[in-house]
């Protein structure tokens, strides 16, 4: 009795030959989002991806220093301005506070 020869994945790979550019291409997607996730965590910008609040302050204590804000879904940008005598003038109100820690890194802590 010869035993009949059950049609399977290599039948089926031997007919098409697209089947292992399909196969690279998962492999390529897989390995993309694993590397995606991968720089995610080692920066450490989970926050600004995922928190519903954050401030990040650039270039904190020189003339083109820029705080940037995202609150309930919106992101708002604050530009340093100074006029000619080097003060800034008008009316305005107290907002928070920043504190400068020994390694140069400032934290601002809203009021």
């Amino acid at each position: 009795m010869k035993r009949r020869k059950n049609p399977g994945l290599q039948e089926h790979f031997d007919n098409d030959p697209m089947a292992s550019v399909a196969s690279l291409f998962d492999i390529a997607m897989v390995f993309s989002v694993a590397l995606m996730a991968a720089i995610v965590s080692y920066l450490d910008i989970e926050d600004l991806l995922f928190s519903e609040q954050f401030t990040v302050v650039k270039n904190p204590g020189e003339s083109n220093m820029e705080i940037i804000t995202r609150k309930d879904g919106q992101i708002l940008r604050y530009q340093a301005t100074e006029n000619a005598s080097g003060t800034s003038q008008g009316n305005g109100k107290r907002v928070g506070t920043a504190y400068q820690l020994e390694s140069g890194e400032i934290i601002y802590l809203p009021d």
